[in-house]
């Protein structure tokens, strides 16, 4: 991160209002770039749970060599209850569950205490933004802000206007991702699903056709998108990808493919039979594959490993990159 760029963030407090597995892992982001932080637990009896959750999102980074030391950043960080302590914020991030009656309530806490021109945002992957901000008093300040787990490890960033967010604020987000070293996106339109939940459910709604249909097995599924797509995405991006195979064949393959890729409106059957047993994947070892007795852990620590292998391999190969070998 460039100097100036560390400046600002020192200037710029932040707050976050709820502290699960995203918004701790926000909370470690917004500090390893400078921001001084006000962490907001909605539930007291979840706040030790919080605090536990903070700290062990700080380690991993420590373990990442993202940062030096966990003790660096207790000067900057505030983890309590207590609402006013976001007065002073000029960005709050709310990443509280996905249930309206709960989002309301927690915007109204939050207008009540901060300034008028205090922007803020959500996390939200599932509630459309212009639905959201007619609850907050101030709706032109309102913006998605859709980080990816981990928010301290991915160049993920992903930022939405509702239909009566004013572009200045949506820009300010913009350049305070650019100073974490994120990649944002700016989506100016507020559609269901944004940009990449709009991309991978597509991808859901394929995947699920040709295992339902018999085409391939699950394993074979992961592995044709594990070792074809996930060998190039990080470096390349769709369309870029199809620069670099040559346009003219497209023209020919894209009329013939899509009118054979599945277009249903259903919820596959093995989703619904998920649901019904409360599998929550690596969480609690119940999902799409079986998983032995402490597997889901080991998973969710080598997703940690690989991501700071990409986060680095993402800086080294960037398009800035490449561009400069140009006049070498």
């Amino acid at each position: 991160m460039i100097e100036s760029a560390k400046v600002t963030a020192a200037s710029t407090p932040m707050g976050v209002v709820g502290l699960g597995l995203m918004g701790s892992s926000i909370v470690a982001a917004l500090l390893i770039a400078g921001h001084p932080v006000q962490a907001i637990v909605p539930i007291p009896s979840d706040f030790d749970e919080a605090r536990h959750r903070v700290a062990r999102q700080l380690r991993l980074c420590e373990q990442a060599g993202l940062i030096d030391s966990v003790a660096d950043f207790d000067e900057r960080l505030q983890i309590t209850e207590d609402y006013q302590t976001l007065a002073g914020c000029q960005v709050v991030i709310e990443c509280v569950i996905e249930k309206l009656e709960v989002k309301k309530e927690v915007y109204q806490k939050i207008t009540s205490v901060v300034t008028s021109d205090c922007i803020i945002g959500t996390n939200t992957s599932a509630i459309p933004i212009s639905e959201l901000q007619q609850y907050i008093m101030g709706p032109e300040r309102f913006v998605g802000i859709h980080f990816a787990e981990p928010a301290y490890m991915t160049r993920f960033l992903e930022i939405t206007c509702g239909r009566l967010t004013t572009d200045h604020y949506a820009q300010r987000i913009f350049s305070l991702a650019q100073g974490m070293g994120k990649e944002p996106t700016l989506l100016k339109k507020d559609i269901r699903g944004f940009i990449t939940n709009r991309l991978m459910y597509a991808v859901y709604r394929e995947i699920f056709h040709q295992l339902e249909t018999g085409h391939a097995t699950r394993e074979d599924l992961d592995k044709a998108f594990r070792y074809d797509a996930g060998s190039w995405m990080t470096l390349m991006g769709i369309f870029r990808r199809m620069d670099y195979l040559g346009i003219e064949d497209f023209g020919k393959i894209l009329p013939e493919v899509f009118s054979k890729l599945s277009n249903t409106h259903s919820v596959p059957q093995e989703m619904k039979e998920m649901v019904e047993k409360n599998a929550r994947g690596i969480h609690n070892e119940t999902g799409l594959y079986p998983y032995q007795k402490g597997e889901g852990k080991q998973w969710d620590l080598s997703f940690s490993q690989f991501n700071l292998e990409i986060h680095r391999l993402a800086a080294e190969f960037s398009e800035v990159k490449i561009k400069e070998q140009l006049s070498q």
